[in-house]
């Protein structure tokens, strides 16, 4: 759900933006920050109506070896590879290979439900299937190849979390089985109907279905910030798991060329596309999107393995940014919002990287408790571990928060910044630029 939020918020701020001169010395500026900061690694790009205006790296694919990023980097995008599948799968409904109403039975009968979840059902994740990467096990099977077999069996054993077409709830199950089918009606492998179906056509040189990670062909290692240092992530998924749910690896620069392919006609038809963009039930079909102000965004974002990435497309304006990093501290969603700020000179200015302000775990409890607001859709709890405060909301991640002042704390993972007053029990969330105002129940 904070995700859904933080995105939502990133949003509202992309959608404000007017169009104005391109300020490339700012976004320098920026990344600089970032990289003499330590607060992330990773490469960004931004297309403007099909021409790539700005590309820049910073940090490194291997910190041991000291190999820095550049803008041919490849990194695991993990979940944006649904757009990919999404795509694919449209293409065969063009052909008259698939429908929208093809049941999951005609391919996988024994599966729960099977009889009554639909090919859009799945492309919209409104099927109810188990998520697998929920499976209580999966962290010691996700780094070993598996079958289909394999995968298959431990889904027979579950069963089915809502009725097809109840609700949307996210499952990555739903783009591993269109994996598989699309395979069944290929007769190829998903990296072979990558490769024909986008890949060619598109003429794309750095993107591929993931294998192992080799740095000598530029492909980024990742890592994660412990006790403020960089530590290398040991254990990386076998791609045989995620398959059309996560297994793409690529460039922010081709990314954009694929989202700007895909809206510009050249992989599906206006009429599928319109179909994609379609968000009344939630999910679009392997897109996200909101409508602020009259203007639409539709992108999606990815997490596999330390690897975090956003891509958003703004039709209105032909404007494609993606940012995919092997090591975040500053999340993808706010450095895009930052990007796009500087990119415009939108009253922008740079952030502000202090020292973090220590408190007692006594002078945390006056800050505890659950925060409501009229105009947020969800409570935030805070609670504290030793002398950390954190921040929870309901079916959502935790952020350890880092004190910046005597009531203020933020994340820069989530791009938050909390101010409590604590005479009135009152809390202002500011995400991205917006303040919410809250109240302690």
């Amino acid at each position: 759900m904070i995700r859904k939020v933080i995105i939502t918020v990133l949003l509202i701020n992309i959608v404000t933006i007017q169009a104005q001169t391109f300020n490339k010395s700012t976004l320098d500026s920026f990344f600089e920050l970032l990289d003499a900061n330590d607060k992330g690694m990773g490469s960004v790009s931004i297309y403007k109506e099909g021409i790539e205006v700005y590309n820049t790296s910073i940090g490194y694919i291997d910190l041991e070896h000291k190999i820095k990023a550049n803008s041919e980097t490849i990194y695991r995008i993990g979940s944006i590879t649904k757009t990919f599948t999404a795509t694919i799968i449209m293409q065969l409904i063009e052909e008259n290979k698939l429908k929208l109403e093809t049941l999951l039975s005609d391919y996988f009968p024994k599966v729960s439900n099977a009889d009554k979840i639909t090919i859009g059902h799945m492309l919209r994740h409104r099927s109810g299937l188990f998520n697998l990467t929920e499976d209580e096990d999966f962290m010691k099977w996700m780094i070993v190849p598996n079958t289909r077999k394999q995968m298959i069996d431990r889904l027979l054993k579950k069963e089915g979390s809502f009725e097809p077409g109840e609700k949307t709830a996210y499952s990555n199950t739903n783009y591993l089985l269109l994996s598989y089918i699309a395979e069944e009606i290929e007769g190829k492998t998903y990296s072979e109907i990558l490769q024909s179906r986008i890949i060619h056509p598109l003429g794309l040189k750095r993107t591929a279905y993931g294998k192992n990670i080799d740095t000598s062909n530029n492909e980024a290692l990742s890592y994660v910030k412990n006790d403020n240092k960089w530590v290398k992530i040991e254990k990386h998924t076998d791609m045989s798991v995620p398959i059309g749910a996560g297994a793409i690896v690529s460039t922010p620069t081709e990314v954009n060329i694929f989202y700007n392919s895909l809206f510009s006609g050249k992989l599906v038809s206006n009429a599928s596309l319109e179909i994609m963009m379609d968000t009344s039930t939630g999910m679009g079909i392997g897109l996200g999107g909101e409508t602020f102000f009259g203007k639409q965004a539709y992108g999606h974002n990815g997490g596999i393995d330390g690897f975090q990435s956003l891509t958003m497309y703004l039709p209105e304006e032909k404007i494609v940014v993606s940012y995919i990093g092997n090591g975040v501290v500053m999340s993808p969603n706010n450095c895009i919002v930052n990007v796009l700020k500087s990119y415009y000179d939108q009253d922008y200015k740079l952030p502000v990287f202090n020292a973090p302000l220590e408190f007692a775990t006594e002078e945390l409890d006056v800050f505890l408790g659950v925060y409501i607001s009229k105009s947020f859709p969800f409570q935030i709890t805070f609670t504290k571990e030793n002398t950390t405060l954190i921040a929870s909301a309901k079916d959502g991640p935790t952020f350890p928060l880092v004190g910046y002042q005597k009531n203020g704390f933020k994340s820069d993972r989530a791009g938050a910044t909390i101010n409590f007053n604590t005479d009135e029990s009152t809390m202002v969330l500011e995400l991205n630029g917006n303040k919410v105002s809250f109240k302690r129940k």
